[in-house]
């Protein structure tokens, strides 16, 4: 047996200890991935564009009014940046940047998940994801315009890395934590934590940057301040989580090295996985269905604001909105997978992120107070997206043969939801580009929904999961 903190496996302790590294970390997903930074990397680099702009203009010494001319520019080209002396697109190097990191994640998590179960390490390793992350995210203070410009696409790489690495593991030790019976409820409290903490990060962060003035400082500034908060909220209401959660620091020394040894391990569990026909069908259908439900939360910003031409505050207060009713509706749902089972509560979700597709389809920017329409959708999303992630992580984990390889298990988990992520990216921007609206993006993701919610019919009720 490996060292423990003195609290059993069951304690609500324990519990309670492990859920507060969702209040600790979600901040990353809201204020970094969400909301505050994507809106400051968008208006610095736009910045770049626009003091180019009249660079070029000033040299042919002519006298024009600038905000005019730069606004009829920008609607006739794109404003590029430049980034390792190549012209980009900001939002594309964006988008590349994200891709970028969700492919070195989905490639190494297996590998170091594998090497943790050899050594024992799954603390370790989730110290080490997280001090990455919130390093990174203080480090991005220094990323204000175009000469630092590599330290802010470097930094959301590796904070981006340090960010999903962490959760393989910190996923990895709910099966440890939390009897079967207890995991749904102990899922549910973790996202309800992680909204709770990131929604009042949010807010402070927004009092700061709104209220510059108040504290005699620039909004690029307060912006700027804003991403050590976040990293030291991060790394500091981690620590409490490291107390209590087991240290299971029990090695086993593989014949061939820890390097082939998470390869092997990999390979192992994949050829269990052909064994274990529930497990591997629900895996299918949670691939499908995290298809639309992220891409549907990487791309909502971007959608308000370019497709129904919705201005910065509503965009954020949909956010916020979004974060509230998640906290009620993750606590909903987890009621409803007791009373109803948990495949029935997660084709409920899946209907209704469906409908959430039709939604966003029938709005258009001409429509009146489309502000509200946009709102009421977010509301929606918020009512499912806590409750299908809270579900589908408790689902899984009770679906997981006996077995000390938890943290590979949950690495093909995460892996699948990553490689999600870019199949759906593609999908949306390719069909973007042949449709010339996102809205029929939004709605070709219905199908994938479909797709899962079928896929899904076909897992069995066992004890645990009904």
């Amino acid at each position: 047996m490996g060292k423990t903190t003195g609290l059993q496996k069951g304690d609500k302790k324990l519990i309670g200890a492990w859920a507060f590294y969702d209040w600790a970390n979600s901040v990353y997903s809201l204020v970094i991935s969400t909301a505050v930074f994507p809106i400051y990397y968008a208006t610095v680099t736009g910045a770049f564009a626009q003091s180019r702009f009249k660079e070029n203009i000033a040299s042919l010494g002519v006298d024009w009014d600038m905000k005019m001319l730069f606004n009829y520019a920008i609607a006739f080209f794109n404003e590029k940046i430049n980034f390792l002396g190549t012209e980009w697109d900001p939002t594309t190097l964006y988008n590349y940047t994200i891709a970028f990191f969700m492919l070195i994640v989905a490639f190494t998590s297996p590998i170091l998940s594998g090497i943790a179960d050899y050594t024992g390490n799954k603390l370790k390793f989730l110290k080490f994801f997280c001090l990455l992350g919130s390093l990174s995210i203080m480090g991005l203070f220094f990323f204000k315009d175009e000469p630092s410009l590599w330290i802010g696409i470097v930094l959301t790489i590796t904070s981006g890395i340090g960010f999903w690495g962490s959760i393989v593991f910190y996923n990895a030790y709910l099966p440890e934590v939390a009897h079967p019976e207890q995991q749904d409820a102990a899922s549910a409290k973790g996202f309800i934590m992680g909204y709770i903490g990131s929604i009042l990060l949010l807010i402070a962060c927004l009092v700061l940057i709104e209220g510059h003035e108040m504290f005699d400082i620039d909004k690029g500034l307060a912006t700027r301040i804003s991403f050590i908060i976040v990293g030291v909220w991060w790394l500091g209401f981690a620590q409490i989580t490291y107390k209590k959660l087991p240290k299971n620091e029990n090695p086993r020394i593989p014949q061939k090295g820890y390097l082939t040894s998470g390869f092997k391990e990999l390979g192992k569990v994949w050829k269990e996985l052909k064994n274990y026909a529930q497990l591997r069908t629900f895996l299918v259908s949670f691939f499908f269905f995290s298809v639309g439900v992220q891409t549907i939360i990487y791309m909502a910003g971007i959608f308000g604001s370019t497709e129904l031409g919705l201005p910065t505050t509503n965009l954020i207060g949909a956010i916020l909105l979004v974060q509230v009713v998640a906290i009620f509706g993750a606590y909903i749902f987890s009621n409803i997978s007791k009373k109803r089972g948990n495949i029935t509560a997660l084709k409920i979700t899946i209907v209704i992120w469906g409908v959430v597709c039709f939604v966003a389809f029938s709005l258009s920017k001409t429509q009146e107070n489309i502000e509200i329409y946009f709102y009421a959708l977010g509301g929606l999303i918020g009512l499912v997206l806590g409750a299908i992630q809270s579900l589908s992580r408790s689902t899984y984990s009770k679906l997981l043969p006996e077995t000390e390889d938890t943290a590979t298990y949950f690495s093909f988990y995460d892996v699948t939801e990553k490689v999600a992520i870019v199949l759906g990216m593609v999908v949306f921007g390719l069909l973007n580009s042949i449709t010339g609206s996102m809205q029929w993006s939004v709605l070709f993701l219905a199908i994938f929904f479909l797709i899962s919610f079928i896929i899904l019919s076909f897992v069995k009720k066992t004890k645990y999961v009904q």
